[in-house]
């Protein structure tokens, strides 16, 4: 009784495991396509953030150094202290403030791999309303 139509074979409890077992690798296959995605755009944020960041220090730093000592050496024969003071204060009102964007900013942001954890959750749920309904 082999000899019926072909689809037959494939039909019945082993063609319906085959082919949920074909699914799920599908279905993982994608989610790993989309999580090496994330993980591409992931780093190529982090290095452009990295030189970036590193460009922008090097050359603040050599601002912020040409205008304290301009301003020490402006002030130099009569407020002195003054003028120290000043410069030490803006540095820590400058460092205070980007450390509390820094703080806010990694609040704000979504944690990596946001959407393949999204997408694995709403498969998870849907593989067990599948999986409910079928009992």
């Amino acid at each position: 009784m082999s000899d019926d139509a072909p689809g037959e074979a494939r039909g019945g409890l082993r063609g319906a495991l085959e082919q949920f077992g074909a699914s799920l690798v599908e279905l993982v296959h994608t989610r790993l396509e989309l999580a090496a995605i994330e993980f591409d755009e992931a780093r190529e944020r982090a290095v452009e953030w990295f030189i970036l960041v590193n460009i922008a220090v090097l050359f603040l730093a050599f601002a912020v150094l040409a205008a304290s000592a301009l301003v020490v050496v402006l002030y130099w024969d009569t407020h002195r202290i003054a003028a120290l003071c000043g410069v030490v204060i803006s540095y820590l009102l400058i460092g205070l403030g980007a450390l509390w964007r820094l703080s806010r900013r990694g609040r704000d942001e979504a944690p990596p791999f946001a959407g393949t954890l999204a997408e694995l959750e709403r498969d998870r749920a849907w593989l067990a309303d599948r999986l409910g309904a079928d009992k």
